[in-house]
């Protein structure tokens, strides 16, 4: 991992992964996504880690790709580095971790997308976002065409994708785009507030939680429900289902293990 793109800092279990080419608003070109992809492996590994924030240094999160790298690219170059940030975006979305995006500043095209691929997104008031991919003549490629009309529905999706427009955290809130909007000086403080908070439950329940919700939505509602069940069955004979159950019974603070 090169600490010249990004950073890996690990603090009471939480990793902050820092995107720090703040003089390129923090773009991701090709070394930026090889050191995403060894970042989200180093929180899916590692026991000390039980969840993680993306965040950038300067006033960007992420400002889309490397416009100068991309027009480089053939078109099956361009297919395979769709492809290759498809993959490591899904691999977070798929963690068995929480990831909040804790979004700083511009976060357009793959920034806006690699955002969306986090589980929750907390915004600064000054944070900007967009997909403005068609106004260089292309569409979103790393999983914007997808996401965003499932977090926002299609039409609001849609006007977005094809108008290229950025909006502003306010109206990112009132779509549905964001979880919560905070003062610039208090978005770390409050993302590891609601990530530590996440953390406080059992580990296994919140990874079970996370597949549920992602796998499922992939399917119809019957087939949903039933891995539902499934994860609940599953959950129901694990030590932290009898430790959380027993706690609430006994007025204390569970002790989670994982087991």
């Amino acid at each position: 991992m090169s600490d010249s793109v990004l950073t890996f800092d690990v603090a009471d279990r939480i990793a902050t992964i820092t995107f720090t080419r703040p003089d390129k608003l923090n773009a991701i070109n090709d070394a930026t996504m090889a050191a995403l992809g060894e970042a989200v492996d180093q929180v899916r590994a590692r026991d000390d880690v039980a969840g993680a924030i993306l965040t950038g240094a300067g006033r960007a999160f992420v400002a889309g790709a490397d416009i100068a790298e991309l027009r480089r690219k053939s078109a099956v170059e361009a297919h395979a580095l769709s492809r290759r940030g498809q993959a490591i975006f899904r691999h977070i979305e798929l963690l068995g971790k929480p990831v909040i995006a804790a979004v700083n500043g511009f976060a357009l095209g793959g920034g806006c997308e690699l955002a969306m691929a986090c589980h929750v997104r907390v915004a600064s008031e000054h944070a900007k976002f967009g997909q403005p991919e068609v106004k260089l003549g292309i569409l979103p490629g790393y999983g914007g065409t997808q996401r965003l009309p499932r977090l926002v529905g299609t039409g609001r999706a849609l006007q977005l994708l094809l108008t290229g427009e950025t909006i502003d955290a306010a109206e990112a809130l009132r779509i549905g785009l964001v979880n919560a909007v905070v003062p610039a000086a208090e978005l770390l403080a409050a993302t590891r507030a609601m990530l530590l908070q996440m953390l406080a439950n059992g580990p296994l329940a919140v990874a079970h939680c996370i597949d549920a919700v992602q796998r499922g939505a992939e399917l119809p509602l019957d087939e949903a429900l039933a891995l539902e069940a499934a994860e609940f069955g599953l959950l129901a004979a694990s030590a932290d289902m009898h430790e959380g159950t027993a706690a609430f019974l006994e007025k204390r603070p569970p002790r989670f293990t994982g087991r």
